[in-house]
């Protein structure tokens, strides 16, 4: 991953398809994206994600799927973003190949360190601080969590998720994650402005 900032989708939030915001963030500069959708039907969610992989194709943007191997599969998406509760990460790679793209959510030392060995390219720790994007988040991590994590991991590369924003976003970075993984910053606040506030977020971690 070669990305200080990971967005990723979310039609609540932004107020418009997985497609439009791939496009909008594209036109910010975003290269590599994650489409969550945790609301629609297998079907609606399979449409969603063929309708944001063919925009991320014609923008060369890798767009990984969030918790569903089954699409991944079935589009040939990039990768998988998994949880704690999903597909386990020896099983996604059996299915999806070496080539694939894993990420795996955690949300303590411990289980960072135990996901450092799986056959993953990152492991997230998070939620960092209070978030409003998820409706049960786990126990804030904080900054000395995420140093924690760092430490414990060596050159795992580690994604930072969690009420991250355009203000503390430098601070994560300098506590020890590689990227910070970014949702209500980027996208609320209205869909034209969602390509600024990527371009102005990259701008602020490439100082």
């Amino acid at each position: 991953m070669r990305t200080r900032v990971y967005p990723i989708t979310d039609t609540k939030i932004s107020g418009i398809s997985h497609a439009d915001q791939v496009s909008l963030l594209a036109d910010g500069g975003a290269t590599f994206v994650q489409l969550r959708e945790k609301k629609l039907s297998a079907l609606d969610f399979y449409n969603e994600a063929k309708a944001a992989l063919t925009v991320a194709r014609q923008r060369g943007v890798t767009l990984i799927i969030n918790d569903r191997v089954d699409v991944a599969l079935a589009l040939g998406a990039p990768g998988v973003h998994l949880g704690q509760d999903d597909l386990p990460p020896d099983a996604a790679r059996k299915l999806l190949g070496e080539g694939a793209i894993i990420g795996y959510s955690t949300h303590n030392v411990s289980q960072a360190i135990a996901a450092a060995t799986l056959p993953v390219d990152y492991v997230a720790i998070g939620p960092i601080f209070q978030t409003s994007s998820k409706a049960n988040p786990d126990p804030v991590v904080g900054l000395e969590g995420l140093r924690a994590v760092r430490n414990a991991i060596g050159a795992m590369n580690v994604v930072a998720i969690g009420g991250i924003t355009h203000e503390n976003a430098a601070s994560v970075i300098d506590a020890g994650a590689d990227t910070v993984a970014v949702i209500s910053s980027l996208l609320s606040g209205g869909s034209t402005a969602i390509s600024d506030r990527y371009r102005t977020l990259s701008g602020i971690l490439s100082r």
